[in-house]
């Protein structure tokens, strides 16, 4: 199929495409990356009658890092990110997220705003930007604001960006001495996640949990931290048999999202096993263990 008709924009500065935003309000889209919104676009499922391309935008794009924060412009693409040795080492969840985000040809135009603005609850980075506690900078026709990434996903496509307003920076602390996994379940290698799970552990110098953060997606509208099964691990040594009492303690109510990919049941099963799994292998990181495979 072919997308309905539409006018063409391409500004050349973040507060010009604010502007076209802002004038033309429901009727506009922002064009980053394309590769969720352009197939839209062909199947008709999005019909909008104004795009604004932002990649000729100069200054939102780019990763630094420095020793306390990692900062990445809206239009990084999620490939470039990837590539990003710095990024690795400062953030290990987002990269081993990355990894599993489409295959090279869609994380070569992918960006990594367009995907948090998207906020498709199978997508890989809302769960990770959640687990991290990153901040998003929204730059709109009122100024900049920042919103914690817990704050920002507020249902299956939905965020907290106004009408006119763009997502157009990522900060997040650095991650020192901390074990972080990602896991997740896919028909195939490349497809969205069934469910997944995002973990993020330290520990003080005895051996006890000081930080633990466990982020579900692709279980019901926005990204499910489990604070729960968190304040359970916080103060205690790891053991196979609290990290199995701690994934058993995922609410079931709180994974509600049924598709054809996979039932409500099937995710509330899968749940504490992919947490349990993520947590061993966090832990083992933490411990100088394997960084590539799951337990």
């Amino acid at each position: 199929m072919k997308p309905a008709p539409f006018e063409y924009l391409a500004p050349t500065t973040l507060g010009d495409a604010i502007g076209l935003l802002s004038r033309h309000g429901d009727e506009a889209r922002p064009l980053a990356g394309g590769q969720s919104l352009v197939p839209m676009m062909a199947a008709r499922l999005a019909r909008p009658t104004v795009l604004v391309d932002l990649n000729r935008i100069a200054g939102i794009s780019g990763i630094v890092v420095d020793r306390e924060t990692v900062r990445i412009g809206a239009m990084t693409r999620q490939g470039a990110a990837l590539a990003s040795r710095e990024l690795r080492a400062a953030a290990p969840l987002l990269a081993e997220a990355l990894a599993q985000v489409g295959h090279p040809a869609t994380r070569a135009r992918g960006t990594i705003g367009g995907s948090l603005a998207h906020a498709d609850p199978a997508a890989e980075l809302p769960a990770v930007m959640v687990a991290l506690e990153a901040m998003l900078t929204i730059s709109g026709p009122s100024g900049e604001r920042c919103l914690p990434a817990g704050s920002f996903f507020a249902g299956a496509f939905e965020t907290a960006l106004k009408s006119g307003e763009l997502l157009s920076e990522v900060h997040m602390p650095v991650a020192a001495c901390e074990g972080q996994a990602f896991l997740e379940i896919a028909r195939r290698k490349g497809d969205f996640a069934v469910i997944s799970a995002a973990v993020r552990l330290g520990f003080v110098e005895d051996g006890r949990c000081s930080v633990a953060r466990i982020v579900l997606g692709g279980v019901a509208g926005a990204p499910v931290r489990c604070r729960e099964s968190e304040e359970r691990l916080l103060g205690e040594r790891p053991s196979a048999g609290l990290l199995a009492a701690v994934a058993e303690r995922i609410p079931a109510s709180s994974i509600d999202l049924h598709s054809h990919h996979a039932s409500r049941d099937y995710r509330r099963r899968a749940a504490p096993v992919l947490v349990r799994r993520a947590l061993s292998l966090a832990v083992a990181r933490v411990a100088g263990g394997p960084r590539a495979a799951a337990p």
